[in-house]
């Protein structure tokens, strides 16, 4: 193990890369990228983008609530993320009097900035490598249990070594490489945060779920927030009185624009990418991930759509769950056209070839690298048929049916791991956003397709639904919202308040047995999950020793990476070139008088069109820009990341890829993967011309 570290350390230290693949470790920085950057044009030095020890360009980029990034912008905190990003907490604030959503919202005083409960900012204060201490005493006869239970041994040691040694930070210790490689993040979390400013949905969402992964795009994707802190600017508790963050480092905004080929970088936190994963895990994906999650997806999305359109408390209530449950749903579409289109499994396949006969030449015996694939292999195969039924279940049922989320907050209760307070509180939050009709509909549907599709099911279809409903889902699903508490707020306090015993509630019962059923599914992988993660550990780090002058990037884990590039156009098909931004002119265009949820011009930004009062934020040609292309390596995480030109300042906002390059969470494809990202100039016209929230512009570095 330790020959293998010493291996890896060395790899990782002393290459160049060469290829715009890669979302770069920012320690690496000096040692991988610094040659390259210099040479694309950036007037940075590493140093100034990522320093161990001096405020760098790093702190000013941060973890926006659950998943996206976010920058902060001005001294006092002021924090630009995409609308989709800011979206839950829109939504969260909004109510059929107060429609943020299809109206915006702009504060005109920091008095007016509303807070989003429940929203955290995370800063990385630092970072270290750790994998000396992870897996330096690892023996190299250690199996894959062995190996994973002395790394969560010695994690949990280093954890509570640094917490003690940094008390107020939260300590994350991430792996790379499969587990190769590990590092700790200590990081600043703030919980007072507040909305300032955000577009109406006909700008914020422009183009909706048919433009989205699309280009060309004119989409103002786009919100503001703002980071408060107590009096000793560290974090704090919403209060009245906190005051706004004092950022030692934030972005400048330049107004010059792009050109094609000029240099460009992104910054933030990438999701999750694939881009080990091997032919086996491909055909997994074709043959039954993605299409499961397309059919069940869509099929709930119908209903949801429906029911929103009937009604702005529903549309209100759904808007979210419907942006994030369509969002992936379109991806996964995607993803599998671009595999199959890009050969992305025939290439797999060649460099397993390729590692399998150098392994079987060159490696010893002792050493397992000939295992890997077929480890890989193995446990994909053993854990098929759990696999898919697993899944099926969490899409149609755990993620679908609402009613059971009452249900186990009240069995929560009832085995104390929530308190009597929180559970009245996470209880007011379901029902805020919850329609009874809506989710009786939707499981009418997951319920029959659960039935027809899904191998193992939960004893309830045996025990309850074909014994006491002749196997009728839509009479059981009658029975359970009909004699349920949970499908209403009051109801569901007044029986846990009453001591009522909710162990035999129909939702309690159905949730259990589901849940019942998931915990069999997942203890039925283990033996194969172990064997996958086993090759695949010995898989990449294969890869690394087998093609050493190659600058390898880990995949995406959610963790602070650079990725860098150039604005660029690109030709999706024969006779076809995207031009690398769009206008304003493209807004009007595409407005849909028969599509007004997607294509709806505000009359405000018609206005500003018809009179060409663009002012500053014009480009040399006197158009409005709305959005561009830098052919950036990003993913979901990577959200709200601010697109940053040679100097460090902001051009624009990533969000989203394109069409094209779906594939490119297993592949990247250099030809065709762009960002999408959303123009800085025009991001300051809707908040200045538009939004009438000009006061937030004198706090900007704008150049």
């Amino acid at each position: 193990m330790k020959k293998l570290f010493l291996f890896l350390a060395a790899a990782s230290l002393t290459l160049t890369s060469m290829a715009d693949e890669g979302m770069w470790l920012l320690p690496y920085l000096q040692k991988m990228n610094a040659k390259q950057l210099k040479e694309r044009g950036c007037k940075l030095s590493p140093e100034e983008i990522y320093s161990m020890n001096h405020t760098s360009l790093k702190d000013a980029v941060v973890v926006f609530g659950p998943g996206c990034t976010g920058e902060i912008v001005s001294p006092d905190g002021l924090l630009f993320t995409n609308h989709h990003c800011g979206y839950g907490s829109i939504q969260a604030l909004s109510s059929v009097e107060h429609d943020y959503l299809k109206n915006g919202f702009w504060a005109m005083s920091r008095e007016e900035e509303l807070p989003a409960p429940g929203l955290k900012v995370r800063f990385v204060r630092q970072i270290m490598d750790v994998t000396p201490d992870l897996i330096g005493n690892i023996p190299s006869t250690a199996g894959q249990q062995e190996y994973e239970r002395m790394v969560r041994e010695n994690g949990a040691a280093l954890s509570e070594k640094l917490r003690g040694e940094h008390p107020g930070l939260e300590v994350q210790i991430k792996s790379f490489f499969g587990g190769n490689l590990y590092f700790a993040f200590l990081i600043e979390v703030f919980t007072d945060v507040r909305l300032v400013a955000a577009p109406p949905t006909s700008i914020g969402k422009f183009g909706g779920e048919t433009d989205n992964w699309m280009w060309p795009r004119h989409t103002g994707d786009f919100s503001i927030f703002r980071v408060y802190a107590g009096p000793d600017n560290k974090p704090a508790d919403y209060a009245p009185e906190n005051r706004p963050y004092k950022a030692e480092k934030y972005l400048k905004i330049s107004l010059d624009g792009y050109g094609e080929g000029d240099f460009g970088m992104i910054m933030g936190f990438p999701g999750t990418t694939q881009r080990y994963m091997t032919s086996y895990e491909i055909d997994r994906l074709l043959e039954v991930e993605n299409p499961q999650r397309i059919s069940i997806r869509g099929e709930r999305q119908d209903i949801l759509k429906e029911d929103m359109a009937a009604s702005d408390k529903v549309r209100i209530q759904y808007a979210s769950k419907y942006a994030v449950s369509s969002n992936y749903w379109k991806n996964s579409i995607g993803k599998s056209r671009g595999i199959r289109k890009l050969r992305v499994k025939e290439r797999k396949q060649e460099q397993e070839a390729e590692f399998c006969a150098w392994a079987a030449a060159q490696t010893l015996p002792e050493e397992r690298f000939a295992e890997a694939l077929d480890l890989i292999r193995d446990g994909v195969n053993e854990n098929a048929p759990y696999f898919a039924s697993e899944q099926y279940l969490r899409e149609a049922v755990s993620r679908a049916v609402e009613i059971l989320t009452p249900a186990r907050y009240a069995g929560m209760l009832r085995e104390k791991k929530l308190t009597p307070e929180a559970f009245r509180e996470q209880l007011a939050e379901f029902y805020k956003d919850y329609n009874l009709s809506t989710d009786r509909k939707v499981a009418r549907r997951m319920l029959q397709l659960v039935q027809q599709n899904c191998k193992e099911l939960p004893d309830v279809f045996k025990e309850v639904i074909d014994k006491e409903f002749g196997g009728d889902t839509g009479a059981y699903v009658d029975y359970l919202y009909d004699n349920s508490v949970f499908t209403d707020e009051a109801k569901a306090l007044a029986a846990v308040e009453g001591g009522e015993d909710l162990t035999t509630d129909p939702a309690a019962v159905f949730g259990r047995s589901v849940d019942k059923k998931l915990h069999e599914l997942v203890d039925a992988q283990r033996a194969g999950n172990t064997k996958i993660r086993e090759g695949q550990r010995l898989y990449i780090a294969g890869l690394m020793r087998m093609q050493p002058e190659k600058a390898w990037a880990p995949d995406a884990n959610f963790t602070i990476r650079l990725t860098y590039g150039r604005v660029l156009p690109y030709d999706p098909a024969d006779g076809i070139r995207y031009n690398y931004y769009t206008t304003l002119k493209g807004v009007m265009e595409k407005e849909d008088k028969n599509n007004p949820t997607e294509f709806t011009v505000p009359e405000r930004l018609k206005e500003i069109y018809a009179a060409g009062d663009y002012g500053r934020y014009a480009n040399a040609g006197g158009e409005l820009p709305v959005a561009f292309l830098v052919d950036c390596d990003i993913t979901g995480g990577n959200s709200g990341s601010p697109v940053m030109n040679a100097r460090g300042e902001l051009i624009g906002l990533a969000f989203d890829g394109n069409w094209e390059a779906m594939s490119g969470d297993v592949a990247f494809e250099p030809q065709l993967q762009r960002t999408i990202a959303v123009d800085i100039r025009y991001v300051l016209l809707v908040i200045d011309k538009f939004g009438g929230a000009g006061w937030l512009l004198d706090e900007l570095d704008i150049r």
